[in-house]
C-alpha cells in the first residue's frame, strides 16, 4: 500500500486523476466492493464541501491507510468524515486537510457509471449519516 499511496499522491500533485478498484463495504450502497472509482485532485481545503466523498490518509501507528469516506461536517480546518455504512452517530477522528488526497468524482460498477451519491443529494446523505439515520433509512427502504 505505501507504494500505491506514493504513486497516487504524485499523480494527484500533477493535477491528474487516479482510477482504481476499491474493496470493502464501508461505503455501501453508494460505493460497493469491487467498484472502480476516480479520484481527482483538490486545489484547496475550501474545495471540499459537505457530502463530498474523499480519499484520505488515516494515520496509524504502523504507517498510513488509504480510506474513502464521506465528509459529514467541519470544525475549524478539520473535516468530520464517516462511512456511509455506519451505525450510530460515531465519526472517525477529525481529518486534517493535508491528509486528504482528493475527491471521488466517478464511480463505475460493471462498466456503467453510478451517479447517485456524488451529485447534489450528497448533502442530504451527509446530514442523514451525521445524525446516524442513513443506514436505518437505507435498510428500511430496500435490501442491499
Amino acid at each position: 500500500m505505501p507504494d500505491f499511496i506514493a504513486l497516487m499522491r504524485d499523480v494527484l500533485d500533477k493535477g491528474r486523476s487516479v482510477r482504481f478498484q476499491v474493496w470493502g463495504t464501508s461505503m455501501t450502497p453508494f460505493i460497493r466492493d469491487g467498484d472502480v472509482i476516480t479520484v481527482a485532485p483538490v486545489s484547496a481545503e475550501r474545495d471540499i464541501g459537505l457530502g463530498e466523498v474523499v480519499a484520505y490518509l488515516q494515520p496509524l501507528p504502523t504507517g498510513q491507510w488509504l480510506v474513502v469516506h464521506r465528509v459529514v461536517g467541519r470544525r475549524g480546518s478539520s473535516f468530520h468524515i464517516r462511512a456511509d455504512y455506519a451505525l450510530g452517530v460515531y465519526c472517525l477522528p477529525p481529518v486534517r486537510p493535508e491528509h486528504i488526497l482528493g475527491r471521488v468524482v466517478r464511480i463505475e460498477r460493471g462498466g456503467k457509471d453510478i451517479r447517485f451519491g456524488l451529485g447534489p443529494e450528497r448533502c442530504v446523505i451527509a446530514v442523514l449519516s451525521r445524525g446516524g439515520l442513513l443506514l436505518p433509512l437505507l435498510r428500511h427502504a430496500s435490501p442491499f
